[in-house]
């Protein structure tokens, strides 16, 4: 199985790997993007229109002005080139919200009770525009083709070396459990951590200060705390421990405060 492994599997993915890789630079990270920006925008127009017409939208209008208000101030500091804004509010309970790439925005309206002021909604957007500055969505899609094609790379090998089956659905059970523990998993948190970062700087780029995504993210984690989704073990998380967060925020808000720049009214 090593043998196969080594002359099927790691060239394959070296190439894909050298080909593809970018970095990300505010923070220096290398990353692995295969979709073209075409490729990727059209997958979140797509995706953004099925969200549309399968989530209920909020009528509310002090809600949606709201949205509309510190969307826009984020996306005028964002760095996504052609991006096609549009902010929209879900009228669902489910604490959450995302940016797809070319810069569709959903909120839903059970974030609202935890971010309650334009600071906090302003921590939750710049976090989301920043997954779609730095293009995690494709990344993300970029890694599952490689370990896509490892895996029928690596069944195509042992077949082919007359490994029984029995033995090819352990080596794959024990290929899906690495890939997801030791690099999807942890790969998740890391693009978490970088938007938290990149998000911060964005925030208070647009004029908000971001000593307030503490208090935010503070009132989320007692939020996870009452919902019971804060006991899942870190290592199956996959985004960081909250009380981590928190703790990174602190110290990169002296940083993100020389970025600071009053907002014309």
């Amino acid at each position: 199985m090593k043998i196969a492994f080594q002359k099927c599997v790691l060239p394959s993915l070296l190439l894909l790997m050298s080909v593809g890789c970018t970095t990300v630079s505010e923070t220096g990270r290398r990353q692995l993007i295969l979709l073209s920006p075409q490729q990727e925008m059209q997958l979140g127009f797509s995706s953004f229109e099925t969200m549309k017409s399968s989530v209920p939208i909020s009528q509310d209008p002090v809600g949606n002005a709201l949205i509309k208000k510190v969307g826009e101030r984020i996306a005028s500091v964002a760095l996504l080139p052609n991006a096609q804004w549009e902010f929209v509010l879900f009228d669902s309970p489910e604490a959450n919200a995302f940016c797809l790439p070319g810069g569709k925005v959903g909120v839903y309206t059970g974030l609202l009770a935890i971010t309650e002021d334009e600071s906090g909604l302003a921590t939750v957007i710049g976090h989301e525009v920043a997954h779609a500055e730095k293009r995690h969505g494709n990344e993300r899609v970029s890694r599952a083709m490689v370990t896509q094609l490892g895996g029928n790379l690596l069944q195509s090998g042992m077949s082919a070396h007359g490994y029984d089956n029995k033995t090819q659905v352990a080596a794959a059970t024990v290929y899906g459990l690495t890939s997801s523990l030791g690099v999807s998993l942890p790969h998740s948190r890391t693009q978490e951590s970088e938007a938290d970062y990149i998000g911060l700087i964005r925030m208070a780029q647009a004029g908000y200060d971001p000593s307030a995504s503490v208090a935010f993210w503070k009132r989320f984690a007692a939020y996870n705390q009452e919902s019971g989704s804060g006991g899942v073990p870190w290592f199956l998380r996959t985004h960081p421990l909250d009380s981590k967060r928190i703790e990174d925020l602190e110290r990169w808000i002296p940083e993100a405060s020389h970025s600071f720049r009053a907002f014309p009214k």
